[in-house]
């Protein structure tokens, strides 16, 4: 596992096409919040941890523009998922400037995202 701010991302993610960013109105970000989801024959209607785009845009809203939630998908970009070695998927994984801050398996609250930044300094 890889330790909180010991992570130096080896992609631009505002550069790779494909990632899907939720509308944050335009507003740049020093904030993401990476949300990686497992290929689609891996995903299982009855995981506990199902990340529904309803669920990401309705995060997004309470986020608004502090945090940017970008999705990426195992199978488009596995790569990418497998430099944050994940122990679970889905995972989601806070980053500020590149530091990794935090991370969890399923989607966090958005209250927690918001205490997590205020506790380092970015919010």
């Amino acid at each position: 596992m890889i330790a909180a701010g010991s992570f130096e991302p080896h992609y631009s993610f505002s550069n790779m096409s494909g990632f899907q960013p939720t509308e944050v109105g335009g507003t740049p970000t020093a904030s993401v919040l990476l949300v990686m989801l497992p290929t689609l024959d891996r995903r299982d209607e009855t995981s506990p941890h199902l990340i529904s785009p309803g669920s990401l845009a309705a995060l997004q809203r309470r986020l608004g523009p502090a945090v940017q939630i970008l999705q990426i998908d195992e199978a488009t970009y596995p790569a990418v998922v497998r430099s944050f070695a994940p122990a679970q998927l889905p995972t989601c994984v806070l980053m500020h400037q590149g530091v990794e801050l935090w991370r969890q398996p399923g989607l966090p609250d958005a209250d927690q995202v918001g205490a997590l930044l205020r506790t380092n300094g970015h919010g």
